[in-house]
């Protein structure tokens, strides 16, 4: 049987492998600490309260029909209140688009803006746009980024492929390493779109920056920043990604947002229209009721980002003890999110049975056998497989579980030789 170019050459999740394979091993008693997929447990990290009451009075209420295929208008406004209040932006309901989760919606402006072959930038290592860029045919440019830069790309990275580039898309705090752009980062790199924009003909498509702040309100010690913020005539080229999921631990809730330039926000809106990945009715009324209480918002992510980054602060103490008894280890330190970025440099060691680790995954799935510990390497987010870095994500495991995976970790690195 036959199928679409496209559909023969899709390149599954690396991420989702991985944890299947983690997922079975647990299924058959395995203990496995289990740092894979950007989840939550929802038994340690239960949404806030007044979140699962709505959702249960809505269903109460039999809110169980269509939502408005661009969002409930309450909802809508609730965005549109909460993004002025918290950040200062200054954008009508009617330039806010609702579905069910982030990923919808990244879809949605990467077809909005991209034709096939329009040239993409974005840095490796990022979460899934190899993926989008392939589905819109796109000609991805994946721009290498470096530890010395927190694994962000900087102005000067980007700016040798601007020329006949449509889409930048960035994210911070990013996916995977949880590290931030500084607000002379993010601002050297405005600055560079919106001298390229200038510079356009009237007959060309702009240069678009898609923005992902889906992890925002989960900063530790440093303040996030955003484009139009810094530079307020970005907006007509800024599409913000953002959402309940990671801020709320509502990652099953479902419920993502999309805000920016009207002619952008409607023509994704009429693309999901015939998608259908419209967010549930009583998940985004309820959402509209938290975000209407600030203060209960502001009590929840207080709490849940302390509780994320200590275990974070935890598992980064460990590796950098690893490090410091001259292991081949090192971490940076956490910054959002809820993910540690891990050097683990074992690439062509041998493991006890004779074989040799011959790359990332390699060292993924022996830590697996060995010592009851999943992580995802950089090559799932663009890297090479040489490259020995890792994402360890917080949201799963609880600190007690972290305390103990660390021991079982010095043990199975102590076998390579």
């Amino acid at each position: 049987m036959k199928v679409s170019k496209l559909a023969a050459n899709l390149v599954g999740s690396e991420i989702i492998k991985i944890g299947n394979q983690v997922n079975d091993l647990k299924s058959q008693g395995v203990e496995i600490a289990n740092l894979t997929i950007g989840d939550l447990n929802s038994n340690i990290y239960p949404i806030p309260d007044l979140l699962k009451e709505e959702i249960q009075k809505a269903y109460q209420h039999n809110l169980t029909n269509y939502p408005p295929a661009n969002g409930l208008l309450s909802l809508r406004k609730a965005i549109a209140t909460d993004i002025k209040n918290r950040w200062n932006l200054d954008y009508s309901e009617n330039d806010v688009l609702v579905a069910g989760g982030s990923r919808p919606l990244i879809y949605a402006a990467f077809k909005t803006i991209v034709d096939p072959a329009d040239k993409v930038i974005y840095p490796v290592p990022s979460w899934n746009n190899n993926h989008y860029a392939y589905l819109t045919e796109a000609q991805k440019i994946e721009v290498e980024t470096s530890e010395e830069n927190n694994f962000l790309p900087t102005a000067e990275d980007l700016k040798p492929h601007l020329k006949g580039a449509v889409l930048i898309a960035l994210c911070s705090p990013l996916n995977p390493t949880g590290t931030m752009f500084t607000k002379q980062q993010l601002t050297d790199i405005c600055e560079m779109i919106v001298a390229e924009n200038k510079n356009r003909r009237e007959d060309e498509k702009p240069l678009y920056l898609l923005y992902d702040q889906i992890y925002a309100m989960l900063t530790f010690d440093e303040k996030h920043f955003d484009p139009v913020s810094l530079f307020p005539e970005l907006k007509e080229y800024t599409i913000y990604i953002d959402g309940a999921s990671k801020c709320f631990a509502a990652t099953g809730v479902r419920v993502g947002w999309s805000f920016g330039p009207s002619l952008i926000i409607d023509k994704m809106k009429s693309l999901l229209g015939h998608v259908g990945a419209w967010a549930p009715k009583p998940e985004q009324e309820a959402v509209s009721v938290l975000l209407n209480h600030p203060e209960k918002v502001d009590e929840f992510v207080d709490h849940f980002k302390g509780e994320i980054a200590e275990s974070l602060t935890i598992l980064h103490g460990g590796i950098q003890h690893l490090k410091n008894t001259g292991f081949a280890a090192d971490s940076i330190q956490p910054m959002g999110a809820l993910y540690l970025t891990i050097k683990l440099d074992f690439i062509g060691k041998m493991k006890p049975d004779g074989t040799i680790i011959n790359d990332s995954s390699d060292l993924v799935y022996y830590l697996i056998e060995e010592a009851g510990i999943a992580l995802i390497p950089f090559s799932a987010f663009g890297n090479s497989r040489d490259m020995p870095w890792f994402r360890a994500s917080a949201g799963g495991v609880s600190q007690d579980e972290i305390i103990k995976m660390l021991p079982r970790l010095e043990l199975a690195l102590k076998k390579l030789t």
